[in-house]
């Protein structure tokens, strides 16, 4: 029962990720790059109080060796992408792109590090595929290239990160210190894009409730379930995120929910679902 409340709360942390982002890049409330220093050292700084109040004295053993370079990078690489993409993406749609990038990685992990797979497994995995590919097909009312391609690396990113803390024995330091290891990356893109910095105070608000409570608490929440999840099962509860995200760019940005992303929502949280049926035995021996 813990492990379904927290997994419920992090889904919806990370469905206002998006409509955070969305709000603020959308409306020209601040730029990309401000907005992703300022969600990742807000994000760092409320970990750093978590990790304190949980055991003060695990600072004074702290080294360079506490932080993973490797992991800092992705979880930098995610949100860096991740704020330049919605500038032009509406919110469901990069959300689904984010997160059927996210799942199919996931999955294709799996696989690859040996959870059987069957034909209906890979009939799900390309029905999956298939939606994103068509959701980023020219047309209309299609996302703009550059904004899926970013999203898309977003989302590799963002798996990477995932995967990499799956065995985590201490989520919040583990989280915190990846975090903090992003500041390097948010200080050379502060400097690099000084020049065109443009932000107001709805904009700043907004990227801070990102870092403190979308991003620092709900991945430290997503990684206290992690652990209990099995790698297909840590793909597929992400299946509830683009829907909200969708929802709230609806209600917030009063955008529209097209014909393309209900068909791709459709084909890519289908192919999923098949994955999860045709897993289920695996998924509930682990």
């Amino acid at each position: 029962m813990n492990t379904i409340v927290l997994t419920l709360l992090a889904m919806f942390a990370f469905a206002a990720n998006s409509i955070l982002c969305r709000i603020a890049l959308g409306n020209e409330l601040i730029d990309a790059a401000t907005f992703t220093s300022i969600r990742l050292a807000s994000g760092a700084i409320t970990l750093a109080m978590i990790l304190y109040l949980k055991n003060a004295s695990y600072f004074r053993s702290m080294s360079i060796r506490t932080f993973n370079v490797k992991s800092s990078l992705a979880l930098y690489m995610y949100a860096i992408c991740f704020s330049i993409a919605y500038i032009e993406i509406s919110t469901g749609t990069g959300a689904l792109i984010l997160f059927g990038t996210v799942q199919l990685t996931m999955i294709l992990f799996g696989i690859v590090n040996g959870e059987k797979s069957s034909l209906l497994v890979w009939a799900g995995v390309t029905l999956a595929c298939g939606g994103l590919v068509y959701l980023m097909l020219p047309g209309i009312d299609a996302p703009s290239p550059l904004s899926a391609i970013l999203m898309t690396i977003s989302g590799l990113a963002w798996a990477v990160y995932s995967l990499r803390g799956k065995n985590s024995a201490d989520p919040v330091a583990d989280t915190t210190w990846n975090f903090l290891g992003t500041l390097p990356f948010v200080a050379i893109t502060s400097l690099a894009f000084v020049s065109s910095a443009a932000m107001t105070t709805n904009g700043i608000l907004l990227a801070i409730g990102s870092g403190v409570i979308a991003s620092g608490i709900g991945y430290v929440i997503w990684y206290a379930a992690l652990p209990a999840l099995a790698w297909t099962t840590a793909a597929i509860v992400q299946l509830s995120v683009p829907t909200i995200a969708a929802f709230g760019g609806v209600l917030f940005m009063s955008e529209l929910i097209t014909a393309r992303l209900l068909l791709a929502s459709v084909a890519t949280l289908g192919g999923i679902a098949i994955v999860i049926y045709a897993k289920k035995p695996a998924i509930q021996k682990q």
